[in-house]
């Protein structure tokens, strides 16, 4: 399994980013865990570029997030403020 994040979800379809490299494919919604958004990871099978499996990774989504969140903090951070 390889891990991809939900890139975007339009018409139907979702965006997958897969892998290092962030690969792109494009999978039917029906194909994905019901209740998935944008900025959701997931670890997923595929064969021959197409979807074959994909399941929740709630620890990646959290860890990223909250890495994100610090990043925002940071750069929204208002001067004398510590």
């Amino acid at each position: 399994m390889e891990r991809a994040v939900i890139d975007r979800i339009d018409e139907g379809q979702a965006v997958l980013l897969v892998g290092d490299e962030e690969r792109q494919i494009v999978a039917p919604l029906t194909k994905l865990p019901t209740g998935v958004a944008p900025g959701d990871w997931l670890k997923v099978t595929l064969d021959r570029g197409e979807l074959v499996e994909a399941v929740p990774d709630a620890r990646e989504t959290a860890r990223r997030r909250a890495r994100i969140q610090v990043k925002m903090d940071r750069i929204f951070k208002r001067p004398g403020q510590s």
